[in-house]
């Protein structure tokens, strides 16, 4: 099998929520369980960290893992979805996983996925632990999914949880409310292991502390001790100033990440680097200078607030739910754009109607559809847009949709790409 084989059998085989959505969300851990005892229980032989929350987390876990490898650790980071390749979900220090690694997973366990018959996401958890286990990191990163209870990712040991903010988003597997939700997301919270809130919400605090006092885990809400400042910012990095305890504490802090949204990310970042330190990890301010400083160079991170071209500037971001919406146009905003040529795409099991109402009726827009079985047709999205008075045209695929808002921008004017990460990912110059 070729690696091009194996990728068309697993998506062909497997049910795969990147393009069929809900049903493909297995809920119940049984299916990863019986997995990984087959394989050994991989899960167990590495030291990782859990980052779980609705926005946030990917940010938060190549912060976590460019600090750890600037320290000198073997690290290991899982994240999903892709971007462009399967390769760049499991990564150690920076590397994707080698796509014969991926060929020889497939054929040695081809059997015993059709006796479990997995979702393709709990194929590739399985695959990213053993990976990480012969690899014999120090210590792995682990993004959450979906949700975090029944999460697949739900069967480590971490040294540290973090959960970043919590907004709406998969209401229909996870809840409509930001209380409903924080309880699946707190299900990652382990019996006695530090548990970390990047931000404190007034929905969700309670939730957690309920969750930490029943399983006895110290809880953290990071922005209680950790606070800071922006002190400039670039279309490329920010500055921050830090203050733990309301002292100064990292004076002039670097990170490569632009966004509004970073503020809220960096506190837990940082409480979840002091926790380490605190169990002997040895990450010193340098390392953790050193880490933020260069996030994209260390870890690959994509599609987060991403200058994809300059004169007309072009931006995307894979934000897409109400919260990351209400960021992007934050960021947009600040721009001071003479105009804006949004090229927007969504899938078709989200609320698009209530993010469409948040959208700017001033700017031009491009309505697509990213090539996946999920994707809301541009006519219907269009349809939807123009019922709260947007005002654009409809095209079939993103390229084409980039192509015209490339010939109508002006110099000066702005193309932001996004409303899905399916969009996104079908950038050409991504």
């Amino acid at each position: 099998m070729t690696y091009q084989d194996c990728l068309d059998y697993l998506y062909q085989q497997l049910p795969m929520y990147q393009r069929i959505g809900n049903a493909a969300f297995k809920k119940s851990l049984d299916n990863i369980i019986a997995l990984c005892e087959v394989m050994g229980q991989p899960q167990h032989e590495f030291k990782s960290i859990h980052v779980g929350g609705t926005n946030g987390k990917g940010s938060s876990s190549h912060m976590l893992a460019a600090v750890l490898q600037q320290a000198g650790y073997k690290t290991g980071l899982y994240t999903s979805p892709h971007l462009k390749s399967f390769t760049e979900r499991v990564r150690v220090n920076g590397q994707e996983l080698p796509p014969e690694y991926l060929v020889d997973f497939v054929g040695k366990y081809k059997s015993l996925f059709e006796q479990v018959q997995p979702s393709f996401f709990e194929m590739t958890v399985a695959l990213a632990f053993k990976y990480f286990a012969e690899e014999q990191v120090d210590i792995a990163v682990i993004e959450v999914g979906l949700g975090g209870r029944l999460d697949s990712t739900n069967i480590i040991t971490p040294e540290i949880t973090l959960i970043t903010n919590i907004s709406l988003d998969h209401q229909s597997m996870l809840g409509d409310t930001i209380t409903a939700i924080a309880t699946e997301k707190a299900g990652i919270i382990k019996p006695g292991i530090p548990a970390v809130i990047s931000i404190k919400q007034v929905e969700a605090q309670e939730v957690f502390e309920l969750k930490a006092e029943e399983v006895t885990a110290p809880l953290y809400f990071a922005d209680d001790q950790f606070r800071v400042e922006v002190t400039s910012s670039s279309l490329q990095r920010q500055v921050f100033q830090v203050y733990y305890k309301e002292q100064v504490f990292l004076q002039g802090l670097e990170l490569d990440l632009a966004g509004a949204y970073q503020m809220y990310n960096l506190p837990g970042v940082l409480q979840v680097l002091k926790l380490l330190h605190e169990k002997g990890f040895a990450i010193s301010d340098k390392a953790v200078r050193a880490g933020l400083a260069n996030v994209k160079g260390i870890t690959g991170l994509k599609g987060r607030w991403q200058v994809l071209q300059e004169h007309p500037l072009m931006l995307c971001d894979t934000g897409h739910n109400e919260d990351g919406i209400k960021q992007i146009l934050q960021g947009l905003k600040q721009l001071h754009p003479k105009q804006v040529h949004f090229v927007f795409g969504a899938v078709n099991d989200k609320d698009v109607s209530t993010i469409l109402q948040l959208l700017p009726l001033t700017y031009t827009y491009y309505f697509c559809q990213a090539a996946i079985p999920r994707a809301l047709p541009a006519h219907e999205l269009m349809t939807k847009a123009e019922a709260v008075g947007l005002k654009g045209s409809g095209f079939e695929t993103v390229t084409e949709a980039v192509a015209a808002a490339k010939a109508n921008a002006a110099p000066d004017e702005v193309i932001f790409i996004g409303g899905s990460t399916f969009v996104v990912a079908e950038i050409e110059e991504l």
